[in-house]
């Protein structure tokens, strides 16, 4: 397994490693926020511990693995959201994205999310999936302009809990094959 950068330029990005300074950041900026993490599989933040513990566990993910959690920041130094790669094996990964609202609609997340399997791609990762809820649209067409395929939809799979805790809902398996 290679190692990843642990920052990546892209046209309008700067994606980076997380440092545990970022945590206010991070909660203030999407962690904390019900609309940004609606279709997350990890519940909306209530305090800022909970972001330094994602901190942390980004850092035990980057020494297990060759990458882990990245955040997103515009060019100006605007944190805007996260990424990242979680590795089930050398070869196989899932990817996602969360940006904050007043960063919707604006091309970030694909670019994120190209970035992120140029990332993959180099660090040796020959299957890239990332999942989706059903209904949420705008993720799903990101997955599609970044060159995924839906493979499946996973009855029941997946707990999100700022949706309706307690309760798996469906999901769409993106793949891509590297």
């Amino acid at each position: 397994m290679r190692k990843a950068p642990e920052r990546v330029d892209t046209a309008r990005l700067l994606i980076r490693r997380p440092r545990l300074r970022d945590a206010p950041d991070i909660f203030r900026r999407y962690a904390a926020n019900p609309e940004a993490t609606r279709y997350l599989s990890w519940p909306v933040h209530v305090s800022l511990e909970q972001t330094r513990a994602f901190v942390a566990f980004s850092d035990s993910e980057w020494r297990r693995w060759p990458a882990g959690p990245y955040l997103v920041f515009l060019r100006d130094g605007l944190l805007i959201g996260g990424t990242g790669l979680s590795f089930e094996s050398a070869d196989r990964a899932q990817t996602g994205y969360v940006l904050a609202p007043d960063a919707w609609g604006q091309g970030y997340a694909t670019e994120a999310l190209l970035a992120m399997v140029d990332v993959a791609r180099a660090t040796g990762v020959r299957l890239l999936y990332a999942l989706c809820h059903v209904d949420h649209r705008a993720s799903a067409h990101v997955l599609e302009k970044g060159g995924f395929v839906c493979e499946a939809v996973l009855p029941r799979f997946v707990e999100f809990p700022n949706l309706s805790a307690g309760v798996k809902s469906d999901v769409l398996k993106y793949v891509r094959r590297l």
